[in-house]
């Protein structure tokens, strides 16, 4: 940003020089700054959630999140290159300044010149009516008493100095100078002040080999906080159509319309983000693998926006309509279901997590052309069981929620992770169920389902089901390679505190008791347990190891969130070494790390796909840290 300057003459103190940006007035122009279409909502359509930004804290304990309910995008600088033209040249302002007998008089007096550091460049600049006002500026520059910048010395060039371009960071491949480049890349600023890319901003001027690998960092991921951030990137892209093979990744995830318009009229006649430029948007970005929405832009998407996304752009793996579920979403769905569908999608990726309002005719026609799929997120759709059987066996699902989707039957459930192809190799499955209103899987089911688990699994919610304490022996194995763990109903702490121990034997059983393997747990989720159903004396009590040292690694253990202030006033959970921290409507118990314990896990894991904390309620389709929106529906909400 430019300095205010003074300038230092002699008579009256002069104005601070403010630039022209900063006389510009800040509040937006309704006219020109367009956010979201003017629509009326149906009866039927649900009421679209507050935006919530959800960030991962860079703090030493798990579980700890930041929480505000604007985007720490959307009070950055708006520009990424700046797009507005080079302010013109200052014309040279003179001063004249009236002698002291005679301050009205208009013909005596003196006239004083601007500083060099002003751009004057002698009196032969003052024009008077078109003509000089002096043509000494000569014997002024003879005499080196011109107001301008002196000569700058010549500098010795260094003899060990490589030639441009020649240096060693220059000489290294693309691929690795993008990797070391990615690094000064902040996806999500540290506080809402500080600049962001900077550091890029500055290898931009470097050298033409650092500015062309700078180039693919600042726009291979983009992400729109509000539509005027939209209205520029559209704009840079629509000039430079280079630029926009470059982009990547399109990110909505931190968007937010309240951001620049608090009224609903004033986004009623915005046209910055619109279903035509968004499509405009799209026919630039060729070469986009990654589309990330979610419902604050439900209604820009509409059935052109979905054609070219699953028909038109040939590169595309990753698709997020997370809580999109307007009527006209719904619509959109609808009238490209009579398209001609090709026999295979290319999107590996996707979630259409919470749209609860598209039918299961979406689903039996998307799925059977997912021959590629790795990540399924179907949480509170209505699939069907005929849906879910109809992926191809081809695909290599890594990822798959199906909590809440009430229409799929628990028989094809189990049936389907035990013979379908595709699921041999699961790393995160969520079957849960919000027990007051649904249960999908009662005792008879769980004892079917926990033996067939694959060994691949590393997070398991079998939240919501109807348990009982044989199905402990069944979750013992897991634990030996599960690092998250949300477990049913009607079990006691005693029987939960088995998954951590051994059992007693006596003597004549120790010659057949296989030999005690550690469990693996970090997370354990026991929110379907009430305040009154949870015996928190024997949770705390001596007797019990699930609270103690010994149960380690266990770091989290997620409760319900009526128990948040009664825990957090309790001086015997920091007694045995943990804490409670909470966001939004879940609360966890977290172990606290002392020096003594060495150095603590990031928790940062491969199949995570960039959060770092325990317990997300959503997959991630693309590898990038928690923030916006998704950190909402990961780490703030109930299932």
């Amino acid at each position: 940003m430019d300095q205010t300057t003074i300038s230092p003459v002699a008579g009256p103190p002069s104005r601070p020089h403010i630039p022209a940006k900063l006389k510009q007035n800040p509040m937006p122009d309704s006219s020109n700054d367009m956010d979201h279409r003017g629509h009326t909502t149906p009866p039927d359509t649900p009421s679209r959630s507050s935006f919530s930004s959800v960030r991962e804290a860079d703090l030493d304990m798990a579980q700890t999140f930041t929480s505000t309910k604007f985007s720490s995008y959307s009070r950055q600088a708006e520009e990424v290159i700046d797009d507005q033209p080079s302010p013109p040249a200052m014309a040279v302002q003179p001063q004249f300044v009236p002698p002291v007998t005679q301050p009205n008089s208009k013909l005596h007096g003196c006239w004083f010149p601007a500083v060099a550091a002003e751009g004057f460049q002698g009196w032969k600049q003052i024009g008077v009516k078109g003509r000089q006002a002096s043509r000494s500026y000569g014997d002024l520059q003879a005499l080196r008493i011109v107001w301008s910048n002196p000569a700058s010395p010549t500098k010795r060039k260094d003899p060990e100095r490589p030639a441009p371009g020649q240096s060693s960071i220059e000489k290294l491949p693309t691929e690795l100078l993008g990797q070391i480049i990615d690094h000064l890349v902040i996806d999500v600023p540290p506080n809402g002040i500080s600049a962001r890319n900077v550091d890029l901003m500055c290898l931009l001027l470097t050298s033409r080999t650092l500015h062309s690998a700078t180039l693919n960092a600042l726009y291979k991921n983009i992400t729109i906080p509000h539509s005027r951030i939209f209205r520029k990137f559209l704009a840079h892209i629509a000039q430079n159509q280079e630029l926009g093979t470059i982009v990547r990744r399109l990110d909505f995830s931190h968007f937010n319309p309240t951001t620049l318009f608090s009224t609903a009229s004033e986004r009623a006649t915005t046209r910055n983000l619109t279903p035509e430029t968004l499509m405009q948007c799209l026919e630039l970005a060729p070469f986009l693998r990654e589309f990330l929405a979610q419902e604050y832009v439900e209604d820009e998407i509409d059935a052109s926006v979905l054609n070219k996304l699953f028909f038109g752009l040939e590169r595309l793996q990753g698709i997020d309509f997370c809580g999109c579920s307007s009527a006209s979403f719904k619509n959109a769905f609808q009238l490209i279901l009579s398209s001609d569908w090709p026999e295979a999608l290319s999107i590996s990726r996707i979630s259409l997590h919470k749209c609860i309002t598209l039918p299961a005719s979406v689903f039996e026609t998307l799925l059977p052309r997912l021959g590629n799929l790795t990540h399924l997120d179907l949480s509170g759709a209505r699939v069907t069981d005929e849906a879910l059987l109809s992926i191809p066996h081809n695909a290599k699902i890594t990822h798959l929620n199906l909590s809440k989707c009430k229409l799929l039957s628990a028989d094809v459930v189990i049936d389907f992770l035990k013979d379908h192809p595709a699921v041999k190799g699961l790393v995160f499955l969520s079957l849960g169920a919000d027990a007051r209103s649904h249960q999908l899987l009662d005792e008879d089911d769980l004892s079917k389902l926990i033996p067939i688990l694959p060994q691949t699994l590393r997070s398991l919610s079998l939240k919501g089901s109807k348990m009982a304490p044989s199905h402990i022996d069944l979750l013992r194995p897991l634990t030996k390679h599960l690092e998250e763990l949300a477990l049913g109903r009607r079990l006691k702490i005693t029987d939960i505190d088995r998954l951590f121990v051994p059992d007693e034997v006596n003597d004549d059983e120790m010659d057949w008791q296989p030999e005690w393997v550690p469990h693996t747990l970090k997370y354990l989720d026991l929110s379907d347990y009430t305040a009154a159903e949870l015996d928190l004396i024997t949770l705390f009590g001596r007797n019990t190891s699930i609270m103690k040292k010994y149960s380690s690694p266990l770091e989290v253990i997620e409760v319900t969130d009526d128990l948040y202030v009664r825990m957090a006033k309790s001086s015997v959970v920091r007694q045995l070494g943990w804490t409670v921290t909470e966001n939004g409507s879940r609360a966890w118990l977290v172990r606290i790390h002392g020096p003594e314990d060495g150095p603590r896990d990031s928790g940062l894991r491969p199949w995570k796909m960039g959060a770092s904390f325990w317990g997300m309620r959503k997959i991630p389709v693309a590898s990038a840290e928690v923030g916006g929106m998704y950190g909402s529906y990961m780490f703030k909400r109930k299932l």
